[in-house]
C-alpha cells in the first residue's frame, strides 16, 4: 500500500486529541515528501543530523520533532528550527537545549523521558527525577525551555497487560508532575506495535514509523 493510504487508514483510527508523529528516521526525503503531499506536517526523528539535512531540504511548515536519544553536544545543530524535544532525560540535557534556544533567541518545547520499561536498553529519568527537576527553581530559571509534557517506551514485549501498567505509570506521573506545573498537556507514547493500547491509556501522541513508510532497512 501506499504512504498515502497507510496515513488515511491511520489517521481514521486516531482520536481527535491524538497527534500523529510520523517516525521518518532513516527513510528518505522523497518518501516524507509523499506524506507531506498526503496531509502529514508533524515528522520525527532520532538523528539530529539527518533530521537538520532533512529539514533544509523540505517544506518550511514541517514541524520537527527529535524522538531519539540527545547528545549535549549536537543540541546547536538543531536549536534553530526543532518544535519539540521528546527524550530530555537529564537537568544536563536541559541546561544544554535552555543555552543554544537563548543563542537563536527561541523557546524549545520539550518532554521529560521517564523509564517505563524493565528493559535496561530503555533510557529514561524516574519519578522523583522529574518531580525534583520541575520543582526546583533553577529549572525555573530556565527561561528558553518549556516543558509540555511526558514521554516513555513500554518494553518490547508480547505481554500486553505488562505494556498496559507500564503505560498507565507513565499517565499517573504524568498527573502528578502535573499538580506542580499546570502547563503540561502532553504524553508521547505508543509505537506501530502498541499505539491503540497507548491511547486507551492516555496517549496524546503517538510515534508511528513503519505503519506508514513500511520496514526500515538498517543495512543501507
Amino acid at each position: 500500500m501506499s504512504i498515502k493510504t497507510n496515513l488515511s487508514q491511520l489517521q481514521s483510527q486516531l482520536p481527535n486529541q491524538v497527534t500523529l508523529v510520523a517516525v521518518s528516521k532513516t527513510k528518505p526525503v522523497a518518501d516524507l515528501m509523499e506524506a507531506y503531499a498526503a496531509g502529514q506536517r508533524i515528522f520525527g526523528e532520532n538523528k539530529i543530523q539527518e533530521m537538520a539535512e532533512k529539514q533544509q531540504q523540505m517544506p518550511k511548515d514541517i514541524q520537527w520533532h527529535m524522538i531519539g536519544n540527545v547528545q549535549r553536544n549536537k543540541v546547536k545543530y538543531m536549536a534553530s528550527f526543532v518544535d519539540l524535544i521528546h527524550g530530555v532525560d537529564s537537568l544536563k540535557l536541559l541546561n544544554e537545549i535552555n543555552k543554544q534556544a537563548e543563542k537563536n533567541d527561541r523557546t524549545i518545547s520539550c518532554l521529560l523521558q521517564l523509564k517505563i520499561a524493565k528493559e535496561d536498553t530503555k533510557s529514561g529519568m524516574t519519578l522523583e527525577d522529574a518531580h525534583s527537576i520541575i520543582d526546583s527553581d533553577h529549572f525555573k530559571s530556565l527561561k528558553n525551555i518549556s516543558i509540555v509534557g511526558v514521554m516513555g517506551m513500554a518494553s518490547f514485549t508480547d505481554n500486553t497487560t505488562q505494556i498496559k501498567e507500564e503505560f498507565t505509570a507513565l499517565k499517573n506521573t504524568f498527573e502528578s508532575l502535573k499538580e506542580i506545573n499546570p502547563d503540561l498537556l502532553e504524553i508521547s507514547m505508543g509505537m506501530s506495535g502498541d499505539f491503540p493500547l497507548a491511547i486507551e491509556c492516555g496517549s496524546t501522541m503517538i510515534r508511528v514509523g513503519s505503519r506508514i513508510f513500511g520496514a526500515r532497512n538498517y543495512t543501507k
